[in-house]
């Protein structure tokens, strides 16, 4: 299942770039969080917990981070089951 995994793993390295444009430290803040969303969806794990007390902001980034990174996995673990023959990605 590489090509799911690597997908996040794109969108991971997309978020850290971003963080090194953040303006201000809630912008940070939003970025990490998406970050970490991502992450947890690797690890099929969910901390959205950790986010009900902060910022509204950055709860929802994390839970975007969260649902794209189980998006991505899923289509991508369908697109891998369904794959035609003699086609190689």
């Amino acid at each position: 299942m590489a090509y799911p995994t690597n997908s996040v793993m794109a969108r991971i390295l997309w978020c850290r770039r971003q963080k090194r444009r953040a303006n201000g430290r809630l912008d940070l803040e939003e970025w990490a969080a998406e970050e970490e969303g991502l992450r947890d969806a690797l690890r099929n794990q969910d901390h959205s917990h950790q986010y009900r007390c902060g910022p509204p902001e950055v709860l929802m980034r994390y839970a975007i981070g969260l649902q794209d990174g189980r998006v991505l996995l899923r289509t991508g673990a369908v697109g891998l089951q369904f794959r035609l023959p003699g086609t190689s990605h």
